[in-house]
């Protein structure tokens, strides 16, 4: 499959953090959230995604606070958040210390008293039943937009520009993108990216909807985080992974792979890594920093944060000040940055699963491009193993540990259970 649009040369290596201003902080601004940046920066992160940031609908809203994702109009910031102009300010911190900024973009639906529904209710699917407004998918504080109306797919444009024009951003994570007509987005995309280049990451899996890769940057992929959590609680054969990677391998690199273990709707619906995978969440974090694709990082993981966070009330992250997880993801992070063989959807990179003695268990695999290396070798099982790795050779150093190892002398390999190692090529 072939790129539609071609990505910017910063995306290949960037990675992502998505950021819940309202359960960031006690507060919940985006003043508040500005004091994070220098500790954000010390672990890597380049991408900053915010949740969002547009007004909530207050007819059938949920919860006291309501959902970020019913939206009253486009073009305006909650104010739960602060002003437009603390926004601005935010992103002009956030570029003049190296971050790019995304905003969340829900196309497919608004809330009930979006400004639209008085001003261009034509834009709006029906519902022969009622008459009304048709209910997106079941989920009654949200309305359905028609991508038909040409002059709506207009008006949807403009909006998206204003956040190009007014808040300087650098791309779109567009929410539950293969929700919305594939037109619409090559439209948008085709009409946006000529006033400002941008980066596109899709919620979406390419596995379900591969039509859409090469429109996209970058994509989801719900079915490997599911047939993990599936792995680590029903005790799956490890070719059950297999499988999906393969799935994914199958369909080409015309979008980049956003690999996660949490995100907004995973940890308030089916709770934080720690419930999904329990002793395998590390090791997931380590392959989502190491295999082909972007990491994906989610608000308070870094603590790590434990509980499921609420959705439609305020329900702070609860900081400690110790972030026992920074140094981890500062190295993966760092790693994936900066050395040229972890370069996601790069046809010079070659990433190559290696055999540990027959040990179906240990996931070990070797990334190349040219004189750089990366070795990553991942126990996905509660048993230690040893092995060796006969097909590596020269000098290494591994990033958690810091110790140097010549695997053209000691291919011996000792993994405690879940325990997994990184090695970067001297």
């Amino acid at each position: 499959m072939s790129y539609d649009f071609k990505p910017l040369e910063w995306t290949h290596s960037t990675n992502i953090y998505e950021v819940n201003i309202r359960q960031y902080t006690t507060e919940g601004t985006f003043k508040a959230f500005s004091k994070e940046l220098p500790r954000l920066k010390d672990m890597g992160v380049k991408t900053l995604w915010f949740m969002p940031i547009t007004p909530i609908a207050q007819k059938n809203k949920k919860g006291v606070l309501g959902s970020y994702y019913a939206a009253s109009d486009y073009t305006s910031v909650n104010p739960e958040f602060g002003t437009l102009d603390d926004f601005r300010i935010l992103v002009r911190e956030s570029h003049e210390m190296g971050f790019k900024v995304i905003i969340d973009w829900v196309a497919n639906h608004t809330g009930w008293d979006h400004k639209w529904t008085r001003e261009h209710p034509e834009y709006y699917e029906k519902d022969d039943t009622t008459g009304d407004f048709k209910i997106a998918s079941g989920m009654d504080d949200i309305i359905e937009l028609n991508f038909h109306n040409q002059e709506l797919v207009a008006a949807m444009i403009e909006a998206m520009k204003f956040w190009i024009a007014e808040g300087d951003i650098d791309g779109f994570r567009c929410d539950l993108a293969f929700w919305v007509e594939l037109a619409f987005w090559k439209e948008a995309r085709k009409e946006l990216d000529a006033v400002k280049p941008l980066f596109w990451l899709g919620e979406l899996d390419p596995i379900e909807h591969p039509e859409y890769m090469g429109t996209f940057d970058a994509a989801y992929t719900w079915t490997w985080m599911h047939k993990t959590e599936d792995f680590y609680k029903k005790h799956l054969p490890f070719d059950s992974l297999d499988a999906v990677l393969k799935q994914y391998d199958a369909i080409g690199d015309a979008s980049m792979r956003a690999w996660f273990t949490s995100n907004h709707d995973e940890n308030s619906w089916n709770g934080s890594e720690y419930e999904k995978y329990g002793e395998m969440a590390k090791g997931l974090a380590v392959f989502s920093c190491t295999w082909n694709g972007l990491p994906l990082i989610y608000s308070g993981q870094e603590l790590p944060n434990l509980k499921r966070l609420k959705f439609f009330e305020k329900d702070a992250i609860t900081w400690t000040g110790k972030n026992e997880l920074h140094d981890f993801y500062k190295r993966l992070l760092n790693l994936h940055s900066s050395n040229p063989a972890l370069r996601a959807a790069d046809p010079d990179v070659k990433t190559e699963r290696l055999n540990a003695g027959g040990n179906k268990a240990i996931f070990t695999f070797l990334r190349r491009a040219r004189e750089n290396e990366v070795l990553a070798i991942l126990n996905f099982s509660s048993s230690p193993a040893d092995f060796s790795i006969d097909s590596v050779n020269g000098k290494f150093k591994e990033i958690f540990q810091c110790q140097e190892r010549d695997f053209s002398n000691d291919k011996n390999i000792h993994l405690h259970a879940w325990e997994y190692l990184v090695f970067e090529k001297l």
